[in-house]
């Protein structure tokens, strides 16, 4: 994790010694999430808020940019258990803290307006169920998935808005290379970042 982050770190800086489009900065912000396992066992509740701090960068030109972000985030999902036989249920709440990788690919218009999409890949850091014991036990979280986010975004300055949504790929294919792409978040991100240089 530490030699991914050192690889984009130094990835950025010698795409900016060649581009006079280029910013590096901060950013931080909230999220509000859906956990859906795609089964008539486990049915999603309300949606949960989140939050997200890490650093972007930006190179482009000509009204087109590439964004790649390193994020630490943590969501959450709440979800009830279909008791079979009785027809009761339980509910449980499922903690994710995660490295993301998003990588936002866009155009500007306007010099202040962009439309944005790109892949996100997230790295199992921490995640746990709470009030587990007993019914559902053992949960495996993947180490790794990958998702996608769309979205536009506001540039005032040095201050950049990004509203996205964030879903996972699951309805597509059940896995790129070696990363499982189901049973991911389903979420709206807005986030504020700051150019720094």
């Amino acid at each position: 994790m530490k030699k991914l982050i050192l690889f984009l770190l130094l990835f950025w800086i010698a795409i900016g010694s060649y581009s006079q489009n280029f910013g590096m900065g901060i950013k931080a912000g909230l999220s509000s999430s859906k956990l859906d396992f795609k089964s008539s066992e486990f049915v999603p509740k309300d949606a949960q808020t989140g939050y997200h701090v890490g650093i972007f960068a930006r190179v482009g030109g000509a009204g087109f940019f590439v964004q790649p972000e390193v994020l630490f985030t943590q969501t959450s999902g709440e979800f009830a258990l279909n008791l079979q036989g009785n027809g009761g249920t339980e509910n449980y709440q499922a903690d994710f803290n995660r490295l993301d990788v998003p990588v936002m690919v866009g155009v500007k218009f306007l010099k202040f307006l962009r439309i944005q999409a790109g892949p996100i890949a997230s790295i199992n850091i921490d995640s746990n169920l709470e009030n587990s014991v007993g019914t559902v036990i053992d949960a495996d979280f993947k180490k790794a998935t990958l998702g996608y986010q769309a979205g536009v975004g506001f540039d005032i300055g040095n201050l950049y808005i990004d509203a996205k949504y964030e879903g996972g790929l699951s309805n597509l294919t059940e896995n790129i290379s070696s990363f499982s792409t189901d049973n991911r978040l389903n979420q709206w991100v807005l986030s504020v970042g700051f150019k720094v240089f």
